[in-house]
């Protein structure tokens, strides 16, 4: 749901909100907070890719520039390099992750999606924390990982489903 008046994009990255909203066209959009589960399964992620991969940046919920007017919040990004601005990441990401809520409405997560896909982010990955299932999105479609491995390619980066749901 949003918030306010329009709001201009140097407004929005130069003010502080609690918790961050994402910026859609100038107007602040308030962002479904996540449970123990979600914040579980986040943390994991954040444990392993930084445990593992020492060169790569990884950031929760990190700004990240989708359209010149538009801000996503992705739970997790990755950048392969230090991002150009402190404020948000103006670059594509290298990996984009989301992690279901129950609260979700898969109409708006598959539009974040595709925002993130046609900003150019190579590599996206959704996780369902209460069914432990692991996604890919590419091409416009979600397809669900049947092994125990989600990876990336060039750089690799793999994470598996123990890694990512253990509790």
């Amino acid at each position: 749901m949003g918030i306010g008046t329009l709001l201009s994009v140097e407004e929005y990255l130069n003010t502080s909100y609690d918790p961050d909203v994402e910026y859609l066209d100038g107007v602040l959009v308030e962002r479904i907070v996540g449970d123990e589960d979600h914040s579980n399964v986040q943390s994991n992620i954040i444990f392993w890719l930084r445990s593992k991969y020492k060169n790569i940046k990884v950031y929760p919920e990190f700004r990240s520039r989708v359209t010149p007017t538009r801000f996503r919040l992705p739970d997790v990004c990755v950048s392969l390099t230090k991002p150009s601005s402190k404020r948000a990441l103006l670059e594509p990401a290298f990996l984009a992750i989301e992690i279901l809520s129950e609260d979700d409405r898969m109409t708006r997560v598959i539009e974040q999606l595709e925002e993130f896909e046609a900003n150019g982010t190579p590599h996206i990955w959704v996780f369902d924390p209460r069914r432990k299932k692991m996604f890919r999105f590419h091409g416009h479609a979600l397809e669900e990982v049947e092994g125990d491995v989600i990876a990336t390619d060039d750089p690799w980066l793999e994470l598996t489903r123990e890694e990512i749901f253990q509790d």
